[in-house]
This record gives C-alpha cells, structure tokens and sequence, in this order.
C-alpha cells in the first residue's frame, strides 16, 4: 500500500510540474490571438518543409548563456564543453542539431550547435555557451528574446 501511494504521489508530482516552456503554432494561425497573448507559453510559428522536423522549424522564448563553472566539464552528450565555442543547451533538441538564434531586440543572429541538456532556469527556451552570448550580444544583460530555426 506504502509503495502504491508512494508511487502515485511521484507521478502526480513529476507529471504535474511539467510545464511547456514554448507553444508552436500552425501556420496560417493567427500568432497575435487572444488564445495566443494571454498564454504563458512561448510563441513559434511553422511551416511545411522536407527537413524532418514535422513542419516545425521556428521557436520564440528567452534564451540565456552559461559558460563560467562548466568550462571543461562533460556535456550530455559526452563532449568536454567549450565556454568558448559556438554551442547551446536545449532540453528537448537531438545533439548536434544546427540552430539559428536570433535576438529579437538587435536582429543579431549566430548558428549554435546543440551539444547540452538545459536550460534548467524558468521560463528560457535555450542556454547558449559564454562564446555564442558574447557573439550575439547578450552577455552582459544575461538574457534576450530570441527565435530559434533549424539550419538545413
């Protein structure tokens, strides 16, 4: 009975904390919808293409930067990481997958490889390497709006 309701309080917990830190959204969808602003998600947009990604190719949220602490350390995918090099953490992206990141505010933009698990703050869709926030110019706020695309 113990390990039952162990169990189901676990469950209950895991599954329950689960959030969705972005939304996609279909194209032809109207992206400024009511539905749309009042959602806590992240807006992506869509659109068909052979790239395997389902037609889904475009994510918008906050991105952060990590680097000091980890430089060296073993990454997710079994790599030393590279504070310096041009790579990102994605909770959900396959590794080695090639993303543009724009910055919405400046309109900077650089191509990370996914090479971590993360971000583990709240509310960040990706965490890029010191090397990738300091091209983009965002290392000293600590955070920007961004969008991801998949690169071909």
């Amino acid at each position: 009975m113990r390990k039952s309701a162990f169990l189901v309080i676990f469950m209950i917990l895991f599954f329950g904390c689960a959030s969705q830190r972005y939304q996609y959204i279909s194209e032809g969808s109207p992206v400024n919808s009511t539905k749309t602003q009042s959602s806590p998600t992240k807006n992506a947009t869509s659109s068909t293409d052979k790239s395997g990604n389902n037609g889904k190719h475009e994510m918008r949220g906050e991105a952060s930067w990590y680097g000091p602490g980890y430089h060296g350390r073993t990454t997710a995918n079994g790599e030393k990481f590279n504070q310096n090099a041009m790579t990102a953490a994605h909770k959900t992206l396959a590794f080695n997958t090639k993303i543009k990141v724009t910055d919405l505010q400046t309109g900077k933009s650089v191509i990370v490889r996914i090479n971590d698990r993360g971000p583990y703050a709240k509310g960040r869709i990706i965490d890029l390497s010191k090397g990738a926030a300091e091209k983009l110019g965002i290392k000293e706020k600590g955070h920007a709006e961004v969008k991801l695309e998949f690169v071909k």
